[in-house]
């Protein structure tokens, strides 16, 4: 009951194929598949690098906005830096004169501003008596002593403010030099 030029009963089993039958598809010669194979290492290599590439551009991204996120109160803090030094003069010049109430009042004022500068990075920079620093301090003259090491700070003319790690102003100071 089987007719031989009917199709095989079980669809899953392959025929066999005749090496001269064509279906449209050629044999590989070894020249193809070496080039398809350096083609296929080099598509794998060039998606490696930009696999990598692209990690490296997050984190620099990640990077970058925490940078910006921590030195963002800058410009609002240096523009503070003024003020809050003529705050300081008014309360010295308050002071010899001897005007306590104001006085104690206007430190408090000083010192909730310098605590509010701090809660953000922001801290003065000591120079009196420290060792001369270019990346800290700005020389406006030097003095003349015996008393302290040539190239150390020894009067502080205005202070000088840093965020974490960057000077937002330097200190202006008078270095020691060696007596003539």
């Amino acid at each position: 009951m089987s007719d031989p030029t009917s199709a095989p009963s079980n669809p899953d089993a392959e025929t066999p194929r005749d090496p001269q039958q064509s279906d449209g598809q050629a044999a590989a010669s070894p020249d193809d598949v070496a080039r398809l194979t350096r083609e296929c290492d080099d598509l794998r290599d060039q998606l490696l690098r930009a696999r990598a590439e692209f990690a490296n551009y997050q984190k620099r991204s990640r990077q970058q906005a925490d940078s910006d996120r921590l030195y963002a109160v800058g410009s609002l803090a240096k523009d503070l830096l003024d003020p809050l030094d003529n705050l300081a003069r008014a309360v010295d010049a308050l002071r010899s004169s001897g005007v306590e109430g104001i006085t104690a009042g206007l430190d408090m004022v000083q010192r909730q501003l310098l605590d509010v500068l701090a809660k953000h990075g922001v801290e003065p920079i000591d120079a009196v008596g420290a060792p001369f620093d270019p990346n800290f301090h700005d020389a406006l003259l030097q003095q003349p002593t015996s008393d302290h090491p040539e190239g150390t700070v020894v009067s502080e003319l205005s202070k000088g403010y840093k965020i974490r790690d960057r000077v937002l102003r330097p200190s202006k100071v008078a270095v020691s030099a060696r007596p003539a």
